[in-house]
């Protein structure tokens, strides 16, 4: 979901999560790959039970997931607009290709306005998707798009803008301020608790791409949003670890994958229990992705690939997943409100057709692929895994 980043950057030294008050001491260059941990300790899963979860899975393939009929997190959790019948068709037609794995965004405000209730509609999905097959892969958190969501009836899209109502998690004034992340713990800590032994959960996502600064983020330079969610997300691992699900944990690396290690990349390769990870480009950079990624010795799964407008398609991309035995997670299931078929430029250039290619997304609302040629593709690789 990489969105208008700025290419300035820091560097951050940290021990477990102290990560702080360790800012203030560290350097500005950024850390070599050799000096990346990756088997530090700190209640992480070993590399050998990492690899054993692993070899119980078959090869996980599927899409990031919103319905066609919400345009965020907000829109597909809060009561009034939560649509299992949308679900119930949507994730038919993925399982239909052969998905065995969703991606599905959470969000702490939905929560926090009706545990009782929000708990109530995970558990409902969670039957939705076993129903089809397939399992999901919780984000809790997320950096991406409107620092300021507002619980109650979300306004309308924008007209071809890709992602014009996503909502980032939590409240830009609880990410700028530390003293207040106690407040999500309540969160983290029941949701984990009430799934943390539900074989329909395939794992915790806990911070969608860290540090990711948008055109909303208006007067937060880069430097401070990145420091403060090297903090929020050290955090967020050790909460998680209190409750020790027996799903794996983990935070997917995107910033300079397979180049100078970041900060934020540095943490999650060192605390994530499977190594996940973004790459939107071509083959040969999701190679030298992988290839780097290898040293961890843990599951590589990519959570976001397949923009077609920047050359990550299925066609050159999925096969090599499945050559490497990587999970493969494309953005986007179906057309809708979140407007993905829309390339990220649709924020600066305005779209007033369809656009060719789609950037996102397989299916259009009626269930027929976009491309026939992508979803055949796509069941051949799955039906010779099964």
């Amino acid at each position: 979901m990489t969105g208008f980043l700025d290419s300035s950057a820091f560097s951050i030294c940290h021990s477990g999560v102290a990560i702080v008050a360790a800012f203030l001491a560290c350097t500005s260059a950024f850390a070599g790959p050799d000096e990346v941990r990756w088997d530090s300790e700190q209640g992480r899963w070993s590399a050998e039970r990492a690899n054993k979860w692993h070899a119980d899975q078959p090869w996980m393939t599927g899409a990031n997931f919103v319905p066609s009929t919400a345009s965020s997190q907000l829109e597909m959790w809060q009561a009034a607009t939560f649509d299992p019948e949308a679900i119930d068709r949507e994730l038919g037609w993925a399982a239909g290709i052969g998905f065995n794995v969703i991606r599905v965004f959470l969000h702490d405000m939905a929560w926090k306005a009706d545990p009782a209730g929000f708990e109530q509609r995970l558990d409902r999905y969670l039957s939705i998707a076993d129903k089809h097959g397939i399992r999901t892969l919780f984000v809790l958190f997320d950096s991406c798009w409107d620092p300021r969501p507002k619980l109650g009836p979300q306004e309308e899209p924008v007209p071809g803008r890709h992602n014009s109502r996503w909502v980032q998690s939590p409240h830009i004034d609880i990410q700028k301020d530390p003293a207040r992340y106690p407040e999500l713990k309540p969160y983290l800590t029941a949701v984990l608790t009430r799934f943390k032994e539900d074989r329909r959960v395939l794992g915790w996502d806990l911070l969608n791409e860290p540090g990711n600064l948008s055109r909303y983020d208006e007067g937060w330079k880069l430097r401070d949003k990145e420091k403060a969610h090297l903090a929020l997300l050290g955090n967020l691992f050790a909460w998680a670890r209190e409750v020790n699900p027996s799903q794996p944990l983990t935070a997917g690396v995107w910033l300079n994958v397979g180049g100078r290690t970041h900060p934020l990349d540095k943490l999650m390769l060192e605390q994530s229990d499977i190594i996940t990870f973004h790459t939107y480009a071509p083959l040969p950079g999701a190679k030298k992705a992988v290839e780097w990624l290898k040293q961890a010795k843990r599951p590589l799964l990519c959570t976001e690939y397949m923009s077609r407008g920047s050359g990550s398609t299925f066609e050159t991309i999925l096969p090599y997943f499945k050559e490497q035995n990587v999970g493969a997670i494309n953005w986007g299931l179906v057309s809708g409100r979140s407007q993905t078929i829309y390339p990220w430029d649709s924020w600066e250039k305005k779209y007033t057709e369809e656009p060719n290619p789609w950037f996102h997304d397989v299916f259009r609302k009626d269930g027929s692929p976009y491309a026939e040629k992508e979803v055949a593709l796509i069941r051949k690789l799955t039906e010779s895994s099964r």
